[in-house]
């Protein structure tokens, strides 16, 4: 799903558009303990209840692309008789209103749903009846001809508020306020089954994670049966080690500045699309092949590239490998940080046989806030002679 679709069925969750036909949920202890269950008509809840739960579903479809919401797909054995996507498929054609289903899919987060508090499982039915689109893009909902039918699952941690005191508008005086167990903004979830070219795609699923860098791997391959992509860390360190090891002596400060500045120009101009900027690996061999990597060492990228279980070859979100927000040039000593449209500020050279990273200091400068004059030409000419 890209971020038009993504933000199409969020449009959802909002009193005008709403499509949840139904609504359950389970809250488990922290000994994994079925507690209370909730099984009804969506429309039969309080008002102000229901705009608690459409604040809870748009977390679970927010985030970033590729690090907070991950498209995933199922393999050929997960679509087989009694595997996880024929499971889901039979939850969301039964409308939720299925008990054993119900129960044998919170038998299947809590079994492997590693976390030691409580939590809520939240789990909608939707029947979005799907807008035709004229040539300009505009939504025709006389034209609707296709219903699209999905689950949404939503895992909440449920803990206890703080202490504190607080005033009682009844007494009008202030007192101990009495604690309560606060249902908080989900930890993961997903939607199956996926959006994909405004239609339904059984093949795959929306997976969202809170932390882009625990996705539950447990219980992504028990419950869901998908395959795991890589997190944004893993993206990260694993592009920066095909860098060091295909550059070799080549991977100097001018060669990765360079290659920042490509990956920073590529999401600039993929910024407005729908789709994140990707890399595949032709792109990544000829990045480096731009940047100084011999003839050698790409072909050995040909053996160290990444590849999943199918050996088909592993793609890096740009996102996640550029540095989109600050470049960060350490060495034992001193960090810098620089915003990467002005890295041409930072450049190396060579002063008393030393090699240097060199910052032009412009008009104004600050150390720790105060603002310090700049040197003089006089000044200047006598750190020289030193």
């Amino acid at each position: 799903m890209n971020k038009k679709e993504i933000s199409e069925i969020k449009k959802l969750f909002t009193p005008a558009g709403c499509a949840i036909t139904r609504i359950c949920g389970c809250y488990v202890d922290a000994d994994k303990n079925k507690k209370t269950e909730l099984k009804e008509a969506f429309l039969s809840l309080p008002e102000e209840e229901a705009f608690k739960y459409f604040t809870i579903f748009k977390k679970t479809m927010s985030g970033t692309l590729g690090k907070n919401l991950i498209n995933m797909e199922f393999p050929l054995s997960a679509e087989s008789e009694g595997g996880t996507q024929e499971f889901l498929l039979r939850l969301r054609d039964s409308e939720l209103k299925d008990e054993s289903l119900l129960e044998e899919f919170y038998d299947k987060v809590i079994e492997n749903y590693d976390y030691g508090e409580n939590y809520y499982i939240i789990l909608i039915h939707c029947a979005y009846d799907i807008p035709a689109k004229a040539s300009d893009g505009a939504e025709m909902f006389d034209a609707s001809d296709y219903v699209y039918e999905f689950i949404l699952c939503s895992i909440c941690p449920v803990k206890l508020s703080k202490e504190g005191l607080c005033y009682n508008s009844v007494t009008n005086a202030i007192e101990n306020r009495i604690r309560d167990w606060l249902v908080e903004a989900p930890s993961l979830g997903f939607l199956f089954p996926a959006f994909n070219d405004r239609n339904t795609d059984i093949h795959s699923l929306l997976y969202y994670s809170k932390n882009g860098e625990e996705l539950k791997e447990q219980l992504i391959d028990q419950l869901l049966g998908c395959r795991i992509p890589m997190s944004a860390k893993t993206q990260k360190e694993t592009f920066q080690t095909i860098v060091e090891e295909t550059l070799g002596e080549n991977c100097d400060f001018e060669a990765v500045m360079s290659i920042h500045e490509s990956l920073n120009e590529m999401l600039e101009e993929g910024a407005d699309g729908p789709e994140p900027v990707t890399l595949d690996k032709r792109q990544v061999k000829q990045l480096l092949e731009e940047n100084g990597a011999d003839p050698e060492q790409l072909l050995e990228l040909e053996n160290r590239y990444p590849r999943d279980e199918k050996s088909r070859e592993e793609s890096f979100l740009a996102s996640n490998v550029a540095a989109a927000r600050n470049l960060e040039i350490k060495t034992p000593d001193v960090s810098i940080r620089v915003a990467p449209d002005k890295a041409a500020l930072v450049e190396t050279r060579l002063i008393d046989g030393r090699c240097c990273i060199v910052i032009e200091a412009g008009e104004h400068v600050e150390i720790n806030g105060i603002a310090v004059r700049p040197l003089s030409a006089e000044q200047l000419r006598q750190l020289q002679q030193k």
